[in-house]
């Protein structure tokens, strides 16, 4: 295990609205800000989703197993931010529902909101942490080295 000591920062709250991209509105958000490292809360809802449920493939990379979920349903999420060599890039677990359909994974393949979703950024600040390539699995990972 690796770790770090950091401080909070700013706390942002933003309001994505019906037919917003989650991934495109707060990584846009957080290059904006300059936000290099963060914590992610989400709730509302989503009107679809392409969510990695899994790993289709482990070698020789993994490769995502991904389920479709056509809402408007419920959603409640929590992710990070940190940046890579591109700039920030969030990642973010969440549950989705609508009546009895349930998905929980990493809705990475794109996700658009339904009515509403509330969004708290908790910035983190006096750490290195950034996303670098693993190439043993092939995902830009969590990486603590300064």
């Amino acid at each position: 295990m690796e770790y770090q000591i950091a401080k909070p920062g700013r706390i942002i709250i933003a309001h994505l609205s019906e037919g917003d991209e989650l991934y495109e509105c707060i990584e846009s958000l957080a290059e904006k800000e300059n936000i290099r490292a963060a914590a992610v809360l989400i709730t509302g809802g989503f009107r679809k989703a392409d969510v990695v449920v899994g790993p289709k493939e482990e070698k020789p990379k993994i490769i995502g197993n991904f389920k479709h979920f056509e809402g408007p349903g419920e959603t409640l999420g929590v992710g990070t931010i940190y940046c890579d060599d591109e700039g920030p890039k969030m990642h973010l677990h969440a549950a989705m529902g609508k009546g009895d359909e349930i998905v929980v994974g990493c809705p990475r393949g794109g996700a658009n909101v339904f009515l509403v979703l509330e969004v708290t950024i908790i910035e983190i600040t006096d750490t290195t942490a950034q996303r670098k390539l693993d190439p043993t699995c092939g995902l830009k990972l969590l990486n603590l080295e300064n």
